[in-house]
């Protein structure tokens, strides 16, 4: 049950919202370059100034006030993007290594015991001893802190080291891993 106050405010926003989509729409593909994600942009700022639509209207200008949310939602996007691709980078930056005669069973018994670890401490231990990144790459890569990465590499190892019951299991981890990708297993 709505009182005139909610529906007269219900019904200017829809005008705002009527006359302005389009070139907020259009202000975020220019500021993104990304024509899909200019309208979905452009509504979640619209939804934003819904939810502050008394503040907006009352605002000098609330067409400009719209425009910096675009801007602001556009740049959060753009940063998202540009980390990610770091990150994807980080993976295929490393050269590919191959070896004569790898120890198939040694492969599969490392990669069994990696599955067996939670993601976090995987992911750790696999970015560290397989791709041979430092701490702070690792810890970009996975958009954690580096003592995290610190704990849950040595808290990871020690129980590849529990699973293979072996003292030289940072050794076989890291031999196995860097062969890992001849013996055509994933893990997903």
């Amino acid at each position: 049950m709505g009182t005139v106050v909610d529906d007269a405010a219900s019904m200017e926003f829809h005008a705002f919202f009527e006359q302005h989509y389009a070139e907020l729409s259009r202000l975020a593909h220019l500021l993104t370059g990304d024509a899909d994600a200019a309208d979905d942009l452009a509504a979640d700022a619209l939804l934003a100034l819904w939810h502050r639509w008394d503040r907006v209207r009352a605002a000098d200008h609330p067409v400009a006030y719209a425009r910096g949310v675009v801007a602001n939602l556009a740049r959060t996007r753009v940063r998202s993007a540009v980390r990610e691709r770091r990150r994807i980078s980080l993976f295929w930056s490393q050269r590919e290594e191959k070896t004569e005669n790898p120890d198939i069973a040694g492969v599969v018994d490392v990669q069994e015991a990696l599955r067996r670890l939670p993601f976090r401490k995987r992911a750790c231990v696999v970015l560290r001893h397989a791709f041979d990144l430092s701490e702070k790459d690792t810890a970009l890569a996975l958009g954690v802190s580096v003592g995290t990465v610190k704990s849950q590499t040595s808290k990871g190892m020690a129980e590849l080291q529990k699973i293979l019951g072996s003292q030289g299991a940072p050794q076989k981890v890291h031999a196995a891993m860097a062969r890992g990708g001849e013996t055509g297993g994933t893990d997903r």
